[in-house]
């Protein structure tokens, strides 16, 4: 088994830690299992530079090829509408959150609670609190879709570079079926 450290230097994530995504195969697998998604990408994924594309564009492909529904988050909702792309909602993180975390919210579509949350673009701190919030707090499976170590996630990528998180991030999105 993979073993990886936190990102940022000095969190204490207590015992139960993150299992390491060595392969991107294992986010595919998960997402197929899944009966209910989510994608939650926050403002940092329109700002990172991957190869000449941003890393919202290569979430974009996930969510499409997984038809996984995908919350904007902060101000980012303009970078999808550019790009042709509607998310099924735009929210704070902190909000998303805590819907997410409580037990009798029947989902964006009311069809029910999501079993498995996708959290990429948010910065490293809020993620870290939401994280730990949804670890402890509900029954969700996390999966930190960022190029850093998140150990409070049921999931997540080591730290990696940024060229590293590209080759991750576009697998995911040509394993599901996209282009």
């Amino acid at each position: 088994m993979a073993k990886a450290e936190p990102w940022q230097a000095a969190e204490i994530p207590g015992p139960a830690k993150a299992l390491v995504i060595t392969k991107p195969e294992v986010v595919v697998a998960m997402v197929r299992r899944a009966r209910r998604p989510i994608l939650i990408v926050g403002h940092e994924a329109a700002e990172t530079d991957l190869g000449g594309e941003r890393a919202v564009d290569h979430l974009i492909r996930v969510a499409r090829a997984g038809k996984i529904p995908v919350v904007a988050t902060a101000h980012i909702l303009g970078e999808f509408l550019k790009r042709r792309f509607r998310p099924a909602a735009s929210m704070s993180a902190v909000d998303i959150a805590n819907r997410l975390r409580d037990p009798g919210w029947k989902g964006l579509d009311g069809k029910g609670p999501y079993d498995l949350a996708l959290i990429a673009g948010v910065p490293y701190p809020m993620g870290w609190v939401i994280l730990s919030g949804l670890k402890h707090f509900s029954g969700l499976r996390t999966v930190s879709m960022d190029p850093y170590y998140h150990p409070q996630a049921s999931w997540s990528f080591p730290n990696l570079s940024r060229e590293e998180w590209e080759k991750h991030l576009k697998a995911v999105g040509e394993k599901l079926g996209g282009k």
